[in-house]
């Protein structure tokens, strides 16, 4: 069973669902049959580290949203740290990728690729 709710925990921009559907595309995965998952995880230099990858299971624990067609599964205890976060992507040369802002972050390092909540 999903648990979803009526608030977003992150923003997800445009530019990052075009990724996100670009990168389903080419992993052959459906919208319906997979979902974004972010997260937090322990490790980095600063702590904490960001996660992204598709799945194709959600928990009851999970946050569960939708952007333009793209399903989006946050777990309960990466909302804590994550909640007001956007996340965006870049296509520049350096310096590309997905991009996360996040509003509760009191320190990042310098990959942006970990934080200190």
């Amino acid at each position: 069973m999903e648990n979803t709710t009526l608030k977003q925990p992150i923003m997800v921009t445009e530019k990052a669902v075009k990724e996100v559907k670009r990168l389903m595309e080419a992993n052959r995965l459906s919208p319906a049959e997979a979902v974004l998952r972010v997260g937090v995880k322990g490790g980095g230099c600063s702590g904490l580290s960001y996660h992204l990858n598709f799945d194709t299971r959600t928990s009851e624990h999970d946050q569960i949203f939708e952007v333009d067609g793209i399903r989006v599964a946050v777990d309960a205890k990466s909302v804590l740290y994550l909640y007001g976060t956007t996340l965006d992507f870049g296509d520049m040369l350096s310096g590309g990728g997905f991009k996360f802002v996040n509003p509760n972050a009191k320190q990042s390092c310098g990959c942006g690729s970990s934080f200190t909540a």
